[in-house]
């Protein structure tokens, strides 16, 4: 049987130890019978089920779409009562997705032979997340797992089409610039050489913006591979130094404090904790609990840093809105209705409320982000691409106003 670490509060303090149980679940709840909250639980390596659950790790990402339809289609065979295994085995035949179908056929495989389902898709933790088994764990202990595969269905598909907003907003600016990259290159590289040529042989001064493109476009045609080389590296190297703890962090406090782009993305980032916690609130998750997952999926550092302060004052007895009112990063609005929702306890129903104000909030915010930009990057490329033109013409004006 699997042997638990855990840590927890009792009336007399902190405590821990280990506990044998046959899954989490049931771990969890025997803790709570001894009159243990319980702030940290987790498998000891080595264990018969750990064991199982190496072996089955493999799989891969899932598109949203896709798992947003699995999970509605696995609700509605689950409400309608056939078995789980007959569950599985449709929707690993039916689905689009090979790598969705080949993991559901495990877990089908693994719930057959007598695993829990929760055990079985904790196997496959790059396809299923931990938001989704601890959803799932917790239908079944409860037997409303079709009620929380149908939450868990609402709450994939209004996360992509959270993600999809910003996406929306990204994509305008980096093809405008990435567009104007590539044309001002392709002047620097083949047009400006033919135009640098024909003024050598009038051998008349140039005007000085003249002499600046032209000696731009000598170096972009001789070191065009150190250009190359340095986007390259410039691009591994952020992505490098993001990977690290203290990159992350930066980079991430800094995005926050955009002009435009880092109110939509605190935005994002508060409908993306409500809803999440909301769901896992909802779905009867603990609080503590809840926020542990909340952090690991917050996606933005500054905001995990945040709910992990908020959880440990949770945990010392404080109520959720406090902590999140000191840490600055939500709104005041938000740790309102939050306070509201603890105490005339409806915290899930007010977070959701919150997730679909702010919803709407990303949808206004990327219609006057897309607003703003479009004169934006309309007078970049004038300013880019005309420069350089008006730069090779310059000395055409002034022959002509000479031959008059």
């Amino acid at each position: 049987m699997p042997v638990f670490a855990y840590q927890g509060r009792t009336t007399q303090g902190s405590t821990a130890g280990e506990i044998e149980a046959p899954d989490r679940t049931a771990a969890v709840a025997e803790l709570r019978r001894k009159a243990i909250l319980v702030t940290q639980i987790k498998e000891k390596a080595g264990g018969p089920a750990r064991a199982a659950g190496m072996r089955g790790r493999f799989g891969g990402k899932v598109k949203d779409k896709e798992m947003a339809i699995f999970t509605r289609q696995f609700s509605t065979m689950v409400d309608a009562g056939l078995p789980l295994v007959q569950c599985l085995t449709i929707l690993a035949e039916q689905s689009e997705s090979k790598t969705l179908r080949t993991v559901t056929s495990k877990v089908a495989g693994s719930v057959e032979a007598g695993s829990t389902l929760a055990d079985a898709l904790r196997r496959h933790p790059k396809t299923f997340d931990e938001l989704f088994v601890n959803l799932v764990e917790v239908g079944e202990a409860g037997g409303i797992l079709d009620t929380v595969l149908q939450r868990l269905s609402v709450y994939i598909e209004k996360a992509a089409a959270l993600k999809r907003k910003v996406k929306s907003a990204m994509i305008y600016p980096l093809t405008i610039v990435g567009v104007a990259f590539i044309v001002v290159i392709f002047m620097l590289t083949f047009v400006i050489p033919t135009f640098a040529k024909m003024f050598a042989g009038m051998g008349a001064d140039l005007p000085l913006p003249t002499l600046i493109v032209i000696k731009l476009s000598d170096f972009a045609t001789s070191f065009w591979w150190l250009i190359i080389g340095s986007v390259i590296g410039i691009v591994v190297g952020i992505r490098a130094y993001y990977k690290t703890e203290g990159g992350r962090s930066l980079i991430d406090a800094l995005v926050l404090k955009l002009p435009v782009f880092g109110t939509l993305i605190r935005k994002v980032s508060v409908a993306r904790f409500t809803r999440t916690l909301g769901t896992l609130v909802s779905s009867g998750v603990p609080i503590l609990e809840g926020l542990r997952i909340t952090a690991r999926t917050a996606g933005n550092r500054v905001v995990e840093r945040a709910v992990l302060e908020t959880r440990a004052s949770v945990t010392a007895g404080k109520t959720l809105a406090e902590p999140l009112k000191a840490s600055t990063v939500f709104p005041p609005m938000v740790v309102q209705m939050i306070s509201v929702g603890e105490q005339t306890g409806a915290l899930d129903a007010m977070l959701n409320k919150i997730a679909d104000f702010y919803d709407d909030e990303v949808d206004t915010a990327v219609t006057a982000l897309t607003a703003l930009l479009e004169p934006m990057m309309i007078v970049f490329l004038g300013v880019v691409i005309g420069g350089l033109v008006i730069a090779m013409y310059l000395p055409i004006f002034r022959l002509v106003t000479l031959v008059k």
